[in-house]
């Protein structure tokens, strides 16, 4: 198993970690009610998913 040699420096293990990022969550018009909504989920205004009514609003 590989091991490290040497202990990484603070500055070293923080600029690593700078890029490690959230990325936003990409939303889509709902086709019915067009309301911005996560992908491949029910509507949260509407209760529509994949043109069916699956939620009662």
């Amino acid at each position: 198993m590989a091991v490290p040699k040497r202990r990484m420096s603070r500055s070293n293990t923080r600029s690593r970690r700078s890029q490690w990022k959230a990325a936003a969550p990409s939303l889509v018009a709902c086709p019915r009610c067009r309301q911005p909504k996560l992908p491949h989920t029910a509507c949260g205004v509407c209760g529509t998913y994949n043109d069916r009514q699956v939620v009662p609003v």
